[in-house]
Parts: structure tokens; C-alpha cells; sequence
């Protein structure tokens, strides 16, 4: 589970990201991160978009679970951004299917290519 200061839950966060964040995507998935160099150090912030697409709820929320935990990985490295990030991850149809290994491969390989450095 993600701690409270890690969730992205507001609509204008999501939108950011999207909108100007910078994107990279996968079979299973699309991230958007969006970062603001400027800004004072904060913790980085998560939020998750799996549609019906997707699968039905009992999919969705396996999904998100899957997601989540693997997300929780990779904050050290969303951590060491200058200012404050924001990263949205969005599940594919395929990512129903995947198996964790898949999508925690998947999920490394985007944030590296969105990475700033």
C-alpha cells in the first residue's frame, strides 16, 4: 500500500501529468510523469487509471493491487527527482492478463525512458 503523502487523488495532479507530463508505454501500460524542477522537494505522488476496459471490478482492483505494489519499488528513484513529481500509471486490456512479472517489467522499463536526469 502506498502512504498517504505518496497518493495522487486530485483531478488537476492526474490532468498535469497527463497533459504535460512526459510519456512512455508498454503492452500492459502507459506512465505519465511530470516533474517540477522548480518546486520544493516534496514526495512524490502516484495515481493509478484502470478503466473497464480493463476488465470488471474484481480484475481492476487485482490489477491496481499488482500495480501499486510494484510502484512502492520504485519510489526511492521518483525520490531522488529535483522539486516535487508527479506519476500517473495507466493499465492497458493487457494488462488483465499479465502476470506480475510482466507488468513489473513493463513498469521499469517506462519510468526509465521517462526518467529526467
Amino acid at each position: 500500500m502506498l502512504s498517504t503523502v505518496n497518493r495522487l487523488t486530485d483531478s488537476d495532479g492526474f490532468r498535469r501529468a497527463v497533459r504535460s507530463g512526459r510519456r512512455a508505454g508498454s503492452a500492459t501500460l502507459v506512465v505519465h510523469l511530470w516533474v517540477d524542477a522548480d518546486a520544493e522537494p516534496a514526495p512524490p505522488q502516484v495515481g493509478f487509471t484502470v478503466s473497464k476496459a480493463v476488465g470488471n471490478a474484481a480484475t481492476r482492483n487485482r490489477v491496481k493491487r499488482r500495480l501499486r505494489h510494484l510502484t512502492r519499488e520504485h519510489l526511492p528513484a521518483l525520490e531522488e527527482l529535483p522539486g516535487r513529481a508527479a506519476l500517473v500509471v495507466r493499465a492497458l486490456p493487457a494488462a488483465a492478463e499479465a502476470s506480475y512479472a510482466t507488468l513489473g517489467a513493463d513498469l521499469g522499463r517506462t519510468l526509465d525512458r521517462v526518467s529526467v536526469s
